[in-house]
């Protein structure tokens, strides 16, 4: 009995200490959530109004980063910004690294950790950049020659060409979690109370992941054709988010299209915010 005495609290106190850590986790993901939104949804807004002429830009996430920062208070907003993209980064490489929801360890959800991972680490290298932008913080006063060569050759072809076919698997992978409703899984939709919430969750993921997608596979294929160029050149122009843009406004009925893709970027950022307030977790 008396062993039995001495256990138990110290069980209690265990157990309390995970409640405690999930919900710093929740927390972290929950204002990483938000800052990934605001980010797809600042995008797509500046996407779209350049096809109805009311000025924005075809900006990537850099791009719409230094946007923010040149407006009014844009610094604060900038740094607060760059934060939220640290927290979501942890969230990210927290589900690869440690696994918190137990997603498993069997090849396809070690692959599925793998790219939360890989996730993780780029939205920490662009919430560093974010605040180091607002703080004028110069990251890259190195020597330009040397990045350059290390991006030439056969060295460049083989990042580019591994880059390029990650970002399409990427891409592919939107559309079938579009495609199989995966999406929803996280959010328990059956039970949540209101139809209307389920149907707007289901609606701007749908388009979210479709527009996300195809920014995705056009930015694979810039990444691959640069890979052969540089083999066969020697050199190729690192093109990304916003030179896409640019490429589906070339296209027949490219104005409408890029229209389209731009407000599925304002509803993948909706979808963040969704996520933020519905999402469960499994802890």
């Amino acid at each position: 009995m008396t062993i039995l005495i001495t256990k138990m609290p110290r069980k209690v106190q265990i157990s309390a200490n995970d409640k405690t850590m999930n919900r710093k986790i929740k927390k972290i993901a929950l204002i990483g959530n938000v800052a990934k939104g605001a980010v797809y949804i600042t995008t797509g807004i500046l996407t779209f109004l350049t096809t109805i002429d009311m000025g924005g830009q075809k900006a990537g996430k850099l791009s719409t980063i230094d946007y923010l920062e040149q407006q009014s208070f844009g610094a604060s907003i900038v740094i607060l910004l760059g934060i939220g993209l640290l927290c979501y980064a942890i969230w990210r490489l927290l589900q690869g690294i440690t696994d918190p929801e137990g997603i498993g360890t069997d090849p396809k959800n070690m692959a599925k950790r793998t790219g939360f991972a890989i996730s993780g680490i780029i939205y920490a290298g662009l919430g560093f950049i974010a605040i180091a932008d607002a703080l004028d913080l110069n990251l890259f006063s190195g020597n330009e020659n040397s990045k350059s060569s290390f991006l030439t050759g056969t060295t460049g072809s083989l990042i580019f060409m591994g880059i390029g076919i990650g970002l399409g698997l990427k891409g592919i992978y939107q559309f079938i979690k579009a495609f199989k409703g995966e999406f929803l899984e996280p959010f328990k939709i059956d039970s949540l109370s209101s139809i209307n919430k389920r149907k707007f969750i289901k609606r701007i993921g749908y388009a979210g992941l479709i527009s996300r997608g195809i920014v995705t596979s056009i930015v694979s294929y810039f990444f691959i054709r640069a890979a052969i160029n540089i083999k066969e050149s020697g050199s190729e122009k690192l093109k990304g988010t916003s030179e896409a843009f640019f490429f589906i406004q070339d296209q027949m009925f490219g104005k409408y299209l890029l229209g389209t893709v731009a407000l599925g970027l304002v509803c993948y950022g909706l979808f963040m915010f969704s996520t933020a307030a519905y999402r469960r977790y499994d802890d």
